[in-house]
């Protein structure tokens, strides 16, 4: 199946060979391949099937692109804390994972985007930390916090829990299960990560907020140096956006849960 019409797919073709010297844009083609890095622990972003293969919002994003230019996709999967990383040294050619588009990572790498907008949020066993609306309410001492390693939940909790005990993961299902097991009151992520936690693990008693604290913008990162790569990224986010497969692709991961039954 086309995911992206012939003048969408003749557009990004003619970006890719009608500027030379390029170094990625060259790279992607002469190899056939476009290698992209995630976590595969990161629903509905990237997760393992049943079928042991990776499934999720971003992957299929990831297909699409990998169609569009022609190429085979190669999913590199590793921990969060080591995608940048590995864009910076040359062994992806960019990064997909629920990564927030900020500041100090702007001064390291490229962004295109951002594909969605998300917010951090709490899962916990508590209704009363549930009904969280600031982090006033829980940026006390006693109370034990969770985040991702080197995310902007790790960030978020320094910075506005500096008050509780914190814990860092290298992924999530390590953060969800110390909620699980009582290790941590709480586990600061992304809201989807916290809503979908709340669906897999229903007999395990695990809430989230009704609403996220944050607003942060989504985007794929990439290496900062080639403006014609860079280019073709946004360009591709934003024919994926006009032909309404970015919405339809969205309201599939984050609205439609019969995805959920494809997951280990």
């Amino acid at each position: 199946m086309k995911y992206v019409s012939n003048f969408f797919l003749a557009a990004f073709l003619f970006l890719s060979f009608s500027v030379s010297g390029q170094q990625y844009v060259k790279k992607i083609l002469n190899k056939g391949e476009l290698k992209v890095g995630m976590t595969g622990t990161q629903p509905p972003f990237s997760v393992r099937s049943k079928s042991d293969e990776l499934i999720g919002y971003e992957v299929d994003i990831a297909k699409y692109l990998a169609e569009a230019i022609g190429v085979e996709l190669v999913i590199e999967e590793m921990e969060f804390s080591q995608l940048l990383d590995a864009l910076e040294k040359g062994t992806v050619d960019m990064v997909m994972s629920g990564m927030t588009i900020t500041p100090k990572r702007n001064t390291k790498v490229a962004f295109a985007g951002p594909h969605m907008i998300a917010g951090k949020s709490l899962l916990t066993k508590s209704d009363i930390y549930s009904k969280t609306k600031n982090t006033d309410e829980i940026n006390t001492e006693g109370i034990r916090v969770a985040a991702l390693a080197s995310s902007t939940s790790e960030e978020f909790a320094k910075g506005y829990l500096p008050k509780t005990k914190l814990t860092t993961v290298q992924d999530y299902d390590e953060g969800i299960q110390m909620v699980i097991d009582g290790k941590v009151d709480v586990m600061v992520a992304d809201y989807s990560i916290c809503a979908y936690s709340v669906l897999m693990y229903q007999e395990d008693g695990l809430v989230t907020l009704e609403n996220p604290l944050t607003i942060e913008p989504l985007g794929i990162a990439l290496p900062p140096d080639d403006a014609l790569y860079i280019n073709l990224v946004q360009n591709y986010l934003m024919n994926l956006e006009l032909s309404g497969l970015l919405l339809r692709t969205e309201a599939k991961w984050f609205e439609d849960g019969t995805w959920l039954l494809q997951v280990k």
